[in-house]
């Protein structure tokens, strides 16, 4: 049996689902060097529907250790990095 991890529910004052996820992938790019935040694991919500998540990176398990950091909605095969003008779709 594993260790049980935990989540930090971060709520913001933001109304559209754009500018959370613009926020999900700046908090992304500035503390990506924090090994013991998973952002693969990222999902949205809104704050009377928690229960209802909206994924922000597809995440996928890739060669080498490797996981996908496209948008969740991403056409085209998976890529350990995403090109830096769409980090992230709507999701």
């Amino acid at each position: 049996m594993s260790t049980p991890r935990w989540i930090i529910h971060l709520p913001t004052t933001l109304t559209r689902l754009d500018d959370v996820t613009a926020l999900a992938v700046a908090l992304r790019e500035s503390l990506r060097h924090v090994s013991a935040i998973d952002f693969g694991e990222t999902t949205l919500s809104e704050e009377d529907r928690q229960f209802v998540r909206t994924r922000v990176w597809c995440d996928a398990r890739l060669p080498n250790h490797a996981r996908c950091l496209l948008a969740a909605d991403h056409d085209g095969p998976c890529r350990p990095t995403a090109p830096a003008t769409s980090e992230a779709g709507t999701a």
